[in-house]
């Protein structure tokens, strides 16, 4: 068997992240023998700064945001010569693609589980990248049955303003308690996916999220405002007759994170 603990010795990759991309990226890079750099902007939670340390990277905390955090890894990565490895993409930068095919792997142990084809799939944003992944392999997996919904914070509406305007937009707004979610400037390549596979678009607030957490931690679902926001737009979707959320709705949420 191969050893491939040091197959990238020498190189070092950075990205910026709100968390989990970093996590993802440090133990990657720990695995093959190459050093990774994350930049978190002030707003990430301390946490994922730690466990991202425990893999053996280096973190810098860079900016007020995601974007300027991103900034600050682009600007790094030029300066050293380093592989800007983001999970955002944009013209003239697909590596993004790359992170999100690692999602396919997660949407493909949801369809086998599932018994029956879902009637509502509901799926949480940032960027953009989770739902463009999971949304494109369940559209071939189920068909175009499903009603797919995309679900992003109020202050991050950045998916459904650029959908709107059709084209990929800046937002502005407040710093959202859906931390992994609160992304102002979209992933191209993710955007371009989500327009053609999706059928609505929607935002909640910051108090839906953190119902929604102490909803599913009572019945032993323990997540956070970001995870759960899929579960907490159900609530929401229901108020809109076009959603067709009724008592015979199947619906399909995925908790993608532990609490921070």
């Amino acid at each position: 068997m191969q050893n491939w603990s040091s197959a990238l010795n020498g190189k070092t990759y950075i990205s910026a992240s709100a968390g989990n991309h970093g996590i993802s990226l440090a133990a990657g890079a720990r695995i093959f023998g190459a050093k990774a750099v994350i930049y978190l902007s002030k707003n990430v939670p301390s946490s994922f700064a730690d466990k991202i340390r425990s893999f053996g990277a280096e973190v810098v905390v860079c900016g007020n945001d995601y974007e300027e955090s991103l900034e600050g890894a682009k600007q790094e990565a030029e300066k050293n010569g380093w592989m800007l490895l983001s999970d955002v993409t944009w013209d003239g930068y697909d590596h993004g693609l790359r992170v999100m095919q690692g999602y396919l792997v997660l949407a493909d142990e949801a369809c086998t589980k599932c018994d029956e084809t879902p009637t509502h799939i509901f799926l949480q944003a940032g960027v953009g990248g989770f739902p463009a992944s999971i949304a494109t392999y369940m559209r071939k997996y189920f068909g175009n049955d499903p009603k797919i919904i995309i679900v992003e914070p109020t202050k991050a509406p950045v998916l459904l303003e650029s959908i709107n305007k059709g084209e990929a937009v800046t937002v502005t707004g407040g710093v959202s308690n859906m931390g992994r979610l609160d992304c102002k400037s979209p992933s191209t390549r993710a955007l371009s996916s989500l327009a053609i596979t999706c059928t609505n678009f929607m935002t909640i607030e910051d108090e839906d999220a953190d119902i929604a957490v102490k909803e599913l931690r009572q019945n032993d679902f323990d997540t956070s405002p970001s995870g759960g926001a899929g579960y907490a737009a159900i609530k929401e979707a229901k108020k809109y007759p076009e959603c067709g959320i009724d008592k015979n709705s199947k619906i399909l949420i995925i908790l993608t994170e532990k609490p921070a």
